[in-house]
């Protein structure tokens, strides 16, 4: 695996890959029965399917904000709950990509979290040896929709094992969030859009390049085996609500022609849309340094 990079507009973008993990298929796919995904993704002797934590920083030229969009699982886990997830770090950290592009954490001035479950901010924060939290980027302001900071806080039964108390509790305690509402623009040609079936408030970044434009996925789109309507993740809150999302979205991206970075595909970094909204399908593959 390599990672890349790519001039896009006024921002230089840079790929980050924060190691691997595992979930349950049933739960990655929600009712769509074994028979039907297993066609798509391979899965291991536990019913595991592997993910990418891909995220991505941004370094804007115009202002020199280095933002970091979603981190990862991170490295708190202990050894049973690290072989439950199987976690892989063997191929890269978060730590090792930012060296590879010459970055380091002092560097990073915005963390921009699309949601609270433990696979997008776990990363943003790191315990000693004692195991005293302290967040892994302490000069950065770290984003979060107004709606899922508050659903973070007072979890619903369903999403209480996503929002882990020592992710939520020392990005509480650290007076470093800051909240965005819908239509929130970081800077010029850096918005976001925000969606709601997959949890409360999950904010999308979109970067704008003159007629291009780039959206970051999330768990809107995990993986392409997603693409169909009805191929929900289990763990969504609302999948009506997602059916929802996942047609509006993607019909701006064909009609855009946007580029969709992919933040579980272990096989896709980025794609495009044809064909409809309804029936989409994937019309290119690359990376950022095909860009």
């Amino acid at each position: 695996m390599t990672l890349s990079a790519a001039q896009f507009g006024s921002f230089r973008l840079f790929t980050i890959e924060t190691g691997t993990f595992r979930l349950d298929g049933g739960s990655i796919f929600g009712v769509v029965p074994k028979t039907l995904w297993s066609q798509q993704v391979e899965c291991d002797e536990r019913n595991r399917i592997q993910l990418t934590a891909r995220s991505l920083l941004v370094h804007s030229i115009s202002t020199g904000r280095v933002y970091l969009i979603d981190t990862g699982v991170g490295h708190k886990f202990n050894e049973k709950m690290s072989k439950i997830y199987g976690l892989d770090f063997s191929g890269y950290t978060l730590q090792s990509s930012l060296e590879y592009h010459g970055f380091q954490a002092s560097d990073i001035t915005d963390v921009v979290l699309t949601h609270l479950h433990f696979d997008h901010c776990g990363g943003g924060v790191v315990s000693d040896a004692d195991g005293t939290p302290s967040l892994a980027f302490p000069g950065a302001k770290y984003w979060v929709h107004k709606d899922q900071w508050k659903n973070a806080l007072e979890p619903n039964v369903r999403e209480a094992a996503s929002y882990l108390p020592e992710n939520i509790g020392p990005l509480e305690a650290s007076g470093q969030i800051r909240l965005v509402d819908d239509g929130h623009r970081y800077e010029p040609d850096f918005t976001i859009e925000v969606v709601l079936g997959h949890t409360p408030g999950q904010q999308l970044p979109l970067l704008s390049a003159g007629g291009r434009k780039l959206l970051f996925a999330a768990d809107l789109l995990p993986m392409t085996a997603h693409l169909p309507l009805p191929w929900v993740m289990g763990f969504d809150t609302r999948p009506l609500l997602t059916l929802e999302d996942k047609k509006r979205v993607f019909s701006r991206c064909i009609q855009e022609n946007r580029l969709l970075y992919l933040e579980h595909d272990p096989q896709n970094e980025l794609v495009t849309l044809g064909n409809s909204a309804d029936r989409p399908n994937v019309t290119w593959t690359g990376t950022l340094n095909d860009l």
